[in-house]
């Protein structure tokens, strides 16, 4: 019998280089990212409805993460001046570009927020501040997925259309859930409804994205130690979820329920980024998807425009 075909490349050299980018660096520069995003909504909404605690958490969450976020990607780079760089020109087309010139104005706008809000001091500086970082928390929340699928590696380009969705659901579900852990349980009703709707829309945009990967692309996420993580994941934002619904004004269900759920947005954001360097490694995900391509095309040249490349 003529033995399966096994995928290769000259001289064994993959046909993608790998991501160099380091961990655990850059998966938790894209939860804290995420989560100060979502958290600078978070007390955006709690100002407007004169819930002064929970702004409060949303405030300094935004702002400790995505201080944080700056500081694992300046390790990342190696040198501050390296970020800094980034900064001399704003490309458009450049996902990278965009992104640090959001993470940079929202990084000090929401430091001037929370500042404002813990030290009580020029308090209408303080709204302003933290009304620009709630502007842009939606960028903050989800730039780092278009980074992700700007790139050819096949598990995170293949996945253009719904990776924005899975980090932006999985931003509001860690923001919601800073809130249920900080605030008092009178004042967290917001963060816990944000949380089960941004668990409930990275749980389906995640399926959504697994279906249309198909089942070769899809792979990655579903093997190994990756798939163990994609699987825990799951597991423990539906949990998360599920507690947050019913956790109602009982507190330690609510704090429950936000560990739970700020563990499974940091295991996301690790799994989706260990799928895509999988995927770069094994040649097939690059080959098998050209091939299909090529044969579209032959057949159909009108209709294989609309493929994803």
């Amino acid at each position: 019998m003529v033995p399966e075909a096994e995928f290769g490349s000259y001289y064994g050299r993959p046909i993608l280089k790998q991501p160099v980018w380091k961990v655990p660096d850059v998966p938790a520069y894209l939860f804290l990212g995420g989560m100060a995003g979502g958290s600078a909504l978070l007390a955006a909404f709690a100002d407007a409805t004169g819930r002064p605690c929970l702004r409060r958490v949303g405030r300094v969450t935004a702002s400790a993460a995505s201080l944080a976020s700056v500081g694992a990607l300046v390790h990342d780079l190696g040198r501050p001046a390296r970020f800094l760089n980034m900064l001399r020109v704003l490309k458009p087309t450049s996902p990278l570009s965009v992104g640090s010139w959001i993470l940079a104005p929202f990084t000090g706008l929401a430091a001037g927020a929370a500042l404002s809000d813990v030290t009580g001091r020029l308090p209408t500086i303080g709204r302003l501040a933290g009304a620009g970082a709630a502007v842009l928390g939606p960028a903050m929340a989800t730039y780092t997925a278009a980074l992700l699928a700007d790139t050819a590696v096949p598990a995170w380009h293949e996945a253009h259309r719904e990776l924005p969705f899975v980090f932006g659901g999985s931003a509001l579900a860690s923001a919601g859930a800073a809130g249920m852990i900080a605030a008092p349980a009178a004042q967290a009703g917001p963060a816990r409804r944000l949380a089960v709707l941004g668990a409930g829309l990275e749980l389906g945009a995640s399926r959504l994205m697994l279906r249309r990967l198909g089942p070769l692309l899809s792979e990655p996420y579903h093997q190994g130690r990756v798939g163990r993580m994609h699987r825990a994941a799951t597991v423990l934002t539906a949990a998360g979820a599920g507690l947050g619904a019913v956790a109602g004004r009982r507190r330690w269900l609510g704090v429950a329920a936000g560990v739970l759920l700020a563990a499974g947005s940091v295991t996301t954001r690790f799994a989706v980024f260990e799928a895509g360097r999988a995927s770069a490694r094994d040649p097939k995900y690059t080959v098998v998807p050209q091939r299909e391509r090529l044969a579209a095309r032959a057949t159909d040249p009108a209709g294989a425009d609309t493929l994803p490349e």
